[in-house]
């Protein structure tokens, strides 16, 4: 039975951060639990950001994305920046992924966004080819530059 998408809800903080730190790891971040369950919450009160979860007919989460409300100036528009996804291992190959990001395409839909824009690891082929089935397109017009103006110490 495949796993059930839905809006992160506040009981779902402790479970969603587990997965939030091992996403982190995976771009080579050190383990960091208490981070990682401050930053999700601090998103969470805020309401900064809208976190969908994949949850298993057991009750346990195994996967989410994260979309950051923002504008595309030049389309005068507003639109979704999915900056995460992630999927546990357990839970790879069955689709929790592909059921996701359809589901963040759904409400970026209902909530009146003109596009989703997502970044992903030059190595990351199987995100890539998730995306590409899904029909994402990559960009080769625009170049990404970024530029560190804290330390890395703030998470």
């Amino acid at each position: 039975m495949p796993p059930a998408i839905r809006p992160l809800q506040v009981a779902d903080l402790p479970a969603v951060a587990q997965l939030f730190d091992q996403y982190r790891q995976f771009y080579q971040q050190a383990p960091n639990i208490e981070a990682a369950l401050r930053f999700m919450t601090e998103r969470f009160e805020r309401q900064e950001s809208l976190v969908l979860v994949a949850q298993a007919p057991t009750g346990q989460l195994v996967g989410f994305c994260q979309m950051y409300p923002s504008f595309c100036s030049v389309e005068a528009a507003p639109i979704y920046t999915l900056y995460d996804l992630f999927v546990s291992p357990l839970a790879r190959e069955v689709g929790t992924g592909r059921q996701l990001m359809q589901a963040a395409q759904a409400r970026a839909a209902a909530d009146g966004m003109v596009r989703m824009d997502l970044t992903t690891a030059r190595t990351n082929l199987k995100a890539q080819s998730l995306y590409t089935s899904l029909g994402w397109g990559r960009d080769d017009v625009f170049l990404t530059f970024n530029r560190r103006v804290v330390g890395p110490e703030r998470l």
